[in-house]
């Protein structure tokens, strides 16, 4: 084997200095300097993925120089660190989706069903039916369905399924002779519908 062969260096010892192939890299990117450029630096905020080349004594007053928030208003200075805290990623409020209805904790003291998530709903349709007047048809669409003007809209729709169900010819074998008193539940409970009563 030849000693003064680039394998044998490469393999067995350490080459030296002067055999030892420099890569050739990129010149620095400051005006009027020669330097390889060793470093790099980023080029803005509007060009994140974008960097400049330099040597290490311009990468340094470069860095002493940077301000990555520089032209930003104090607002979107505050705002941009709100959002660095989440990771700049979109966040929800925590508590759980749906009525309490499907909620499925024990609630004896119905707490969920006053302060959840339906609680607003719930007390703006109470508000809303509390400042209407009722006119005589929609009274008698509640007299059809046999509830009270302040009935909720859980309550019209859970005795509109319990009349359809009770007076359809497929739940009474066939027999006709409720038919009519199903049209009329239907036309009160659709007359309720379209006033927003449910």
């Amino acid at each position: 084997m030849k000693l003064d062969s680039p394998i044998f260096d490469s393999i067995r010892v350490k080459p030296e200095e002067e055999r030892r192939p420099r890569a050739a890299g990129p010149a620095c990117d400051h005006p009027g300097c020669g330097l390889m450029a060793t470093h790099r630096a980023p080029k803005g905020r509007a060009r994140e993925s974008e960097y400049w080349r330099f040597c290490l004594e311009h990468v340094r007053a470069y860095n002493q120089s940077y301000n990555y928030f520089a032209g930003m208003s104090q607002d979107a200075v505050m705002q941009y660190q709100k959002d660095a805290v989440v990771g700049h990623r979109p966040t929800w409020k925590m508590g759980f989706n749906g009525d309490a209805e499907r909620f499925d904790a024990a609630d004896p003291l119905d707490l969920i069903r006053e302060f959840g998530p339906t609680a607003t709903r719930a007390r703006h349709e109470r508000a809303t039916a509390e400042r209407r007047p009722v006119h005589n048809a929609e009274r008698k669409a509640f007299d059809t369905l046999g509830l009270d003007i302040d009935a909720a809209s859980a309550d019209i729709k859970a005795r509109f399924k319990e009349l359809v169900k009770r007076h359809h010819p497929d739940a009474n074998g066939g027999d006709r002779s409720s038919e009519d008193r199903l049209v009329e539940v239907i036309q009160a409970y659709n007359y309720l519908k379209s006033a927003k009563f449910c």
